[in-house]
């Protein structure tokens, strides 16, 4: 199950409306209250004679509280949380939904079990497509304003109570280990220009490569521009020379006709100029070997040597695991980007994709650096080098991906036994990806040169997301035409 937080609002009347009203594609079916501070039975709005609802009643209930405020109620009381099911989760009852409001009202303070009169007064709504919407207004009924204090994550550990109550999904919680995801406007806008992901997706995967690759700032922002990405530094208002932060983009323009500008914080917690710097840092990023005159094959060949030797030193043990363990799993994240950028392959690209959450330590929390971490940056690096040695495809990678695999999966084992249940899926589902990879090694061209700075096309030509045929989304169907409506009829006059 799923709860998020919406905005806050100041008119409950107009929420209450739209929640009982048909929605903005009609998906609302059979809008009525589970649950409230009183039986829903003694809240629901009565319906008026034209087929609409009268919400005067529940309205100033709900408001009464506010007056006992006066000047100490807030400028925006209305607290709005929905919550919704799982795809797979049968479809819940009434009563599941009562159980699952209630319990949310009360993990959160706003109305405790056995002091309804005390706490806030809501309602919660259901309108079909097995979800929820609870309406609060923030004034308590003692006469004190509503306290709420990390509302958010005490949803998270109720509907986690519910989903082992009821056999539930169990969904991961957030623990800022996820990259940021588009938006709906983000979505529809790609969809519109034919693009086959989201620009936000593709800046972040370049930008996760280019730091898997690079040793130093400078190093980074020159492989980015080299990738074709506008590049823009933010730079200190006291000292100009000091750069403070990072910006990139692709030829994605706003409605003024200027670039969308991403910074690296926004793609991804551990893509922010200071944590960049963390990783360059001289305890983690340790010189590792060059390529010499066995190019690539030495480059996989260590990489495998390094991964093995992850995997093996003990520390990812899921009964008692090392102080490594989160250095390791995070230095794996690097590995895979090279590797996916060297090779083209788009099941590597699908499996770093998959990965990158089971790589970040939660709360954006850097791990301390260890040795396991250190050989596995460096072979990233020296596998990002050894693309530009040779324009051969190596068969060494295979040694490579298996050892990877069985690094992965020691990964999705320790993270299962944290608890972690979203870095433990993403970890599987990359070991998965891998399999795939060795199972069926399709043929992959060498990497293509990339495409001049400032002026790429809507697909970047670059060795992580080669050129070629690209599936694009389709485009969005038109609208079958209505048919007229009939004339309509006179009204007949009475008979003679």
């Amino acid at each position: 199950m799923i709860g998020r937080v919406l905005g806050r609002g100041s008119n409950p009347a107009g929420l209450l409306y739209y929640l009982f009203g048909k929605g903005k594609d009609c998906q609302h079916v059979s809008p009525h209250l589970v649950a409230g501070w009183r039986h829903p039975a003694w809240l629901e709005p009565p319906a008026r004679p034209g087929g609409g609802r009268d919400f005067r009643y529940l309205t100033a209930l709900l408001t009464q509280p506010l007056a006992l405020l006066g000047d100490r109620a807030p400028d925006k009381p209305v607290w709005h949380c929905a919550v919704r099911a799982a795809p797979g989760d049968p479809d819940l009852g009434d009563g599941a939904w009562m159980a699952i409001a209630e319990e949310i009202m009360d993990r959160t303070g706003l109305s405790r079990r056995g002091e309804e009169g005390q706490g806030v007064r809501w309602v919660a709504v259901h309108h079909g497509s097995n979800h929820i919407h609870i309406v609060a207004v923030l004034a308590r009924q003692d006469g004190r304003r509503a306290a709420l204090h990390n509302d958010y994550y005490r949803i998270g550990e109720a509907l986690r109570a519910m989903e082992a109550e009821y056999g539930l999904v169990a969904v991961a919680r957030s623990d800022r280990t996820a990259a940021r995801r588009p938006g709906r406007a983000e979505t529809e806008k790609a969809g519109r220009h034919q693009r086959a992901e989201a620009p936000r997706v593709t800046l972040q995967r370049h930008a996760a490569a280019a730091a898997a690759a690079a040793s130093s700032e400078a190093e980074f922002f020159g492989l980015l521009e080299r990738a074709g990405l506008r590049v823009r530094l933010r730079r200190s208002s006291r000292d100009p020379g000091q750069v403070t932060g990072y910006a990139i983009a692709l030829d994605d323009k706003n409605p003024d006709g200027e670039p969308v500008w991403y910074g690296g914080g926004k793609l991804a917690a551990d893509l922010s100029l200071p944590k960049l710097r963390a990783r360059w840092a001289p305890a983690r990023a340790r010189a590792g070997p060059r390529p010499g005159p066995g190019g690539p094959d030495r480059a996989w060949d260590h990489a495998a040597a390094a991964a093995a030797a992850a995997a093996a030193s003990g520390q990812l043990d899921p009964g008692q695991p090392g102080p490594d363990a989160g250095d390791i799993a995070w230095a794996a994240a690097d590995v895979l980007r090279a590797a996916a950028a060297v090779l083209g392959s788009p099941a590597l690209r699908l499996a770093a994709d998959a990965y990158d959450r089971a790589a970040r330590a939660p709360w954006g929390r850097l791990p301390p650096p260890s040795p396991a971490g250190s050989q596995l940056r460096a072979a990233a690096r020296l596998v990002a080098a050894a693309a530009h040695v040779t324009r051969d495809r190596p068969l060494a990678h295979i040694a490579f991906l298996i050892r990877m695999i069985a690094l992965l999966e020691a990964i999705a084992e320790l993270r299962q036994a944290q608890q972690r249940l979203a870095q433990a899926t993403a970890a599987q589902a990359a070991a998965r990806q891998l399999r795939d990879a060795t199972a069926r090694p399709g043929p992959a061209g060498p990497p293509q040169a990339p495409r001049p700075d400032h002026d790429p096309p809507a697909r970047l030509a670059t060795p992580d997301f080669p050129a070629g045929p690209v599936t694009r989304l389709p485009a969005r169907p038109a609208r079958p035409a209505r048919p007229p409506r009939p004339a309509p009829r006179r009204p007949r006059g009475p008979s003679p």
